[in-house]
Formats: structure tokens, sequence, C-alpha cells
């Protein structure tokens, strides 16, 4: 790779992940996750560290696996507002982000819950806009039913377009106040939004807040989500980790932002990734081995099978080789979960094909096929990985999930962000105050004023 003059910076989110495949919550070293000091801990790490942001994901009921609440892949937390919101009182800089769904919420109630974690935070807030296709989640909601695919981005356009309408309402006139009828009354302004699916009329109460916006982000793969990240995201949480995919990936979304008057430094690409540390390679190599066998159960690796095939497959050995039977068409095999094949005889295929080729049992083969982008080494090494990934334009960062929480970042901010900031492309002090500030973006009031590309 040639030298550059200036080299990018590199950014970095640490998420906590719920107890799923990702997390070895078998590991005696594993937190709750309901006590907030877990929470604590990995944040003032991930701000130890200089990251851009604390990234908390949620969910909207406990997924079920064959009617049966499914242990192993289970998100279960406190509210995402609550806990970023206490964060807020124990972090100083750190990005606070959060996913909260589009399809289940109301606009007006997003806009002054992301606003008041704004302030209250100094300018720290980002909303991670997830959407719900399925009557599963609904069935926890008074209005039910399901959104199709095609409408569910049509609804989360809309959402995010009439919570921007209420943080652009006019800053209030200076408020009066009636000492003898103990009245503070800030003369209303009144907001009016209207689109296919909200007629919003009333007033907002909170001022504009430090960001403007909070910082946006966005997860969605499909083309109508690469589409609505160009046209409406600060940051896409991608799944395209690996060089060549996620080079593919980067100029795909970055090539769109001028259809909508962006510029390719006003959207940042973070893939989710693991890490997994050692004194030497090989030694990095036998931990990453343990880990995932460790987040791959027998349990986890049959019902990962399931959901490709269909069927239960309860009776299948997970050390012994793939069903000899073909996939059947059941959407329900598990519920809460987006199906991992489009095209499950496709997929059952090429997975009989890799396992006969390889000698791979069923447990083995999902090990091999379900794992994110994973940077594995010497500190050095993985310094030197993820830097090349970012020069390269493969992304911009990442969003670290670490594989135990909530100790699991320690080692990472104590021996590979030194490396990072030795190589001069990741920061050894906050320069800004704000998210926006830490990602290098513009205001959505001021413009370019105020940024710093720290």
């Amino acid at each position: 790779m040639p030298e550059q003059l200036i080299r990018k910076q590199i950014h970095l989110a640490a998420h906590f992940p719920g107890v799923n495949h990702n997390t070895v919550w078998t590991d005696p070293r594993s937190g709750s996750q309901i006590d907030f000091e877990n929470f604590v801990h990995l944040a003032r790490t991930a701000e130890r560290g200089k990251f851009d942001f604390f990234f908390l994901a949620e969910g909207l009921r406990l997924r079920e696996h064959l009617d049966r609440i499914h242990d192993l892949d289970v998100v279960g937390r406190p509210d995402t507002f609550t806990v970023l919101n206490a964060l807020a009182a124990v972090t100083t800089h750190l990005g606070l982000a959060g996913t909260i769904n589009t399809t289940y919420n109301e606009p007006f109630e997003l806009a002054r819950q992301f606003a008041s974690l704004d302030h209250l935070s100094g300018g720290r807030a980002a909303w991670n806009a997830v959407t719900s296709s399925d009557a599963f989640t609904g069935e926890n909601f008074r209005r039910g039913g399901y959104l199709e695919h095609a409408k569910r981005y049509t609804r989360a356009a809309e959402v995010v377009e009439a919570t921007r309408a209420l943080w652009d309402s006019p800053p209030a006139p200076a408020p009066t106040v009636d000492r003898e009828r103990g009245i503070f009354a800030p003369p209303p302004v009144t907001v009016r939004f209207g689109s296919e699916q909200f007629d919003i009329e009333g007033e907002f109460a909170l001022p504009r807040s430090p960001q403007g916006y909070p910082v946006q982000i966005q997860a969605g793969d499909s083309d109508e989500g690469r589409e609505f990240a160009a046209a409406k995201a600060d940051v896409i949480f991608s799944a395209h980790g690996e060089l060549e995919d996620g080079q593919r990936f980067y100029r795909d979304v970055k090539d769109r932002l001028a259809k909508y008057g962006r510029r390719r430094e006003d959207l940042k690409i973070l893939p989710a990734a693991g890490f997994v540390l050692g004194d030497t390679a090989a030694e990095a190599a036998e931990n990453a081995r343990v880990i995932r066998r460790g987040q791959v159960t027998p349990q986890t690796a049959i019902a990962f099978l399931e959901q490709v095939w269909g069927r239960d497959l309860s009776a299948y050995d997970p050390d012994g080789p793939l069903p000899d039977i073909d996939p059947v068409d059941n959407v329900n095999i598990t519920r809460g979960r987006v199906r991992h094949a489009r095209d499950p005889l496709a997929v059952a295929q090429a997975w009989r094909a890799k396992a006969e080729a390889e000698n791979l049992s069923i447990r083995e083969l999902i090990i091999a096929t379900t794992a994110r982008q994973q940077f594995v080494g010497t500190p050095r090494e993985v310094a030197l990985s993820i830097d090349d990934h970012v020069q390269r334009d493969a992304a911009d960062g990442f969003v670290l999930v670490p594989h135990l929480t909530p100790t699991g970042l320690d080692e990472f901010v104590d021996k590979v962000v030194p490396e990072l900031q030795e190589l001069g492309s990741f920061r050894t002090e906050y320069t800004g105050s704000t998210l926006r500030d830490h990602l290098g973006l513009r205001h959505p009031h001021l413009g370019t004023e105020g940024v710093r590309a720290s």
C-alpha cells in the first residue's frame, strides 16, 4: 500500500452485546445483563480508549425457537434509554448510541427521548433506527400486525422525517414568568407534519439539542436499506467486514451519496467485528478456536441449522454429519429472528459441499459459516489489520463486539489502542465534546462550523 501523507483516522465503537451466540455467556467471568456496573465498566473502558461511542442493542420480545424461549439467544436487559441516560452521568466524552425500533414507536416519543438524552449528555446521543416486519414482535404492541418488507422502510423514513421536523421546530421566544400565579410559560411553537402515516400538530417542549439531530445510525443491507442510509444516515452499522467485500459495499454506498447532495465523508461505514489477542499468532489462533466453540454450543449449532432446514432437527448429533433430507418452507421455525436464508435449498447445497470438502460436522460447519469479521493475532498484528482495512477504504472503522462482557474490551484498549496511536491513525485525546465532533460530521444546522475531525 503506498504511503499516504495524511492517514485516515479510524473510528471505533464498543458494542454491549446481549446474551446470544456472539458472547460466551457460560464463562464464569461473564457479567449480568441487568447489573448497571457492568454497563459502566464497558463504557468507561471505551472512553479510556478514546472510542467514538458505546452501542447498545435492544430486543422488543424474547425470542422463541420451536415455541420455546431460546435460552441461548435471548437479549434481555433494562430499557435502552434508561441505561444510556444513566451512563451519561458517569462518562464525559463517549457517545451513547441506542437501537430503537421505528415500526413500534411514535415520532413524538422518539424525538423527546433522544433530544432529552442529547441535552443530558451534552451532545453525545445516537439513534440506531431499525425496522421490524414480523407479526411476532407486533403481538407485544396494541396495533399488532406487521408491515410488509417494502413498507417498513417507508415508515422508517417517515418516522425519521417526523422526528426531525420536531427537532427543527424554531426555538421558543424568551419565556414569561408570572411569579404571583406560579406560572412559567414559554410561548408555544406549533409543529405540523403530515405524511402517509402521520398527522402531527402540536408543540415540542424541548429546545434544539446540542447536535441539532442525534447521530443517525442505520443497519439495513438491502437495496432499500442502502438508499435509506445514503439519504438519512450518519453511520452504517455494516455486516461487510472482510476486506474485498467491505470495499465493494463501501464503494456502493458512498457512490449513492451525491444524488442526495451529500459528501462521501458525511457517512461513516463501521462494520461489526470481533477480535482475539495472543502474545503470539499461534496463541491468538488457539484462543479464537476456544472462543468460537464457546459461542456456538451444540444446542446453538442445531438451532442455526433448523433455521435453514425449517425442520425440527433435535434428533441429529451436532458432532455428526449434516441431514440428508432437504429443507422445507417453515417460516415459523424460529420466531423473532430473521431467517438466515432466502433460498434454503441453495444454502443447504452449499453447506453440504463445504462440509464434505472439509470433513466438517454440523457444529464445525456452523462455527465456520456464522462467524462475523474477526481480527486475530498479536496486538500489533490486529492494529495493522484494522488500519489496513480503513486505509484501503473497506471501512471507516469498526464496531467492536467483545466475546465477554463487561471485561472483554479491556485487553484491546490496553494493548491494541496504543499500537493504533503509534501508527498515527487513532486519536490520543478527544478534541471535541459531541459525538458529531468525534466522527467529523457536520452539524445539521451549522454546516461545517464546529466540526473537528478528531
